[in-house]
């Protein structure tokens, strides 16, 4: 059985930076027509400038016709000239707002967002995107209840005071994200990855723990990913794909404390097309990674075509990079849906 589809998008992406960058690439590319860089590096990309400049490193390696757009990182020192020149930048489509403490490479975030009204204002106006780290910080706060929390105590009053400001909550894990953004007007919309559509917690936590199932936010119950699932075949066009595709170095993943990330790239639309298929879905697989997200942000489709073929074949142990090597999702696994090529225009 062979599949088709118009080339897609991966709508978030941690390309990392230096020697491992163009490993990255590679596996993106080889997929993706286009993809947006995640700007949590050390430090962090605070300003336009800065953006680009990481966007010409990832487009130094890249092979040609491969779009990177970016995004900056917002801080309490971010200011509203920032805001303004980036939305007239047609390379940078969103700004990133990490709860401090989070999840890797969130110290620099936002602990209060009424430190940015001014900001958000700006972006509303402008019709900047805001893209969202959903979780809680706080101790007393299960983790597994963090994202939920989210929604009640800082989103959905975001929401109330800027209901025009366009805003993506990346990697949903909840059924009580798919009822958010199916409740929000039309500025609001959702990613979803590859992992949480198919593992849950148990995969991450019985028999003995996985690191590398481990991310944040972390997986969660098998409802969730029902619901999860349903969102992303279904036909409501402000869900769409965005990898969160996470590379650590093996010996930082795994570790007595091991970094939060699942490095989905080399694997992604192989692990989609076998979600899609689950949910007797797969003729929507196109509209979720080709059109939705495009659409959402406002950017015209990609040219060309991707193929995919139903045949068995197995994930490397480890794959190359930088200096080191790094161990993709499913590794040493027999996947049922291979990537074969790329048509061009």
């Amino acid at each position: 059985m062979e599949l088709s589809i118009a080339t897609p998008d991966d709508w978030h992406v941690h390309f990392r930076d230096g020697r491992a960058v163009g490993d990255v690439v590679r596996e993106v590319s080889r997929q993706f027509g286009r993809a947006l860089a995640m700007p949590n590096l050390r430090p962090p990309l605070r300003t336009c400038a800065e953006a680009l400049a990481y966007r010409r490193r990832i487009l130094q390696v890249a092979p040609e016709g491969f779009e990177v757009v970016a995004t900056l990182y917002l801080t309490e020192q971010t200011t509203v000239g920032e805001i303004l020149e980036a939305a007239a930048s047609p390379s940078v489509v969103g700004v990133k707002f990490y709860p401090a403490g989070a999840t890797t490479h969130s110290e620099d975030g936002i602990s209060d967002l009424a430190t940015c009204e001014e900001v958000l204002s700006a972006m509303e106006e402008s019709g900047l995107p805001l893209l969202v780290h959903g979780e809680v910080v706080d101790d007393g706060v299960d983790i597994f209840d963090r994202e939920e929390r989210f929604l009640d105590e800082v989103l959905a009053p975001l929401v109330a005071r800027h209901p025009r400001l366009k805003v993506v909550l990346e990697h949903i894990t909840t059924r009580a994200a798919v009822d958010f953004v199916n409740a929000a007007g039309p500025s609001v919309a959702a990613t979803i990855t590859a992992h949480h559509l198919l593992h849950t917690r148990n995969d991450l936590l019985v028999g003995g723990i996985r690191p590398h199932f481990y991310c944040l936010p972390v997986l969660k119950r098998s409802q969730d990913r029902r619901a999860l699932l349903e969102a992303a075949t279904g036909e409501r066009r402000r869900f769409f794909l965005g990898t969160d595709s996470a590379p650590h170095e093996v010996g930082r993943k795994e570790s007595a404390c091991g970094c939060a990330g699942c490095y989905t790239s080399p694997v992604a639309l192989a692990l989609y097309a076998t979600a899609f298929e689950e949910n007797g879905a797969l003729d929507r697989l196109e509209d979720f990674a080709s059109r939705r997200g495009a659409d959402f942000y406002g950017l015209p489709y990609n040219g060309g075509r991707v193929r995919l073929r139903r045949e068995k074949w197995e994930v490397p142990a480890s794959m190359p990079f930088g200096a080191g090597r790094v161990i993709p999702f499913a590794a040493g696994r027999t996947l049922t849906w291979t990537v074969t090529g790329r048509d061009p225009i």
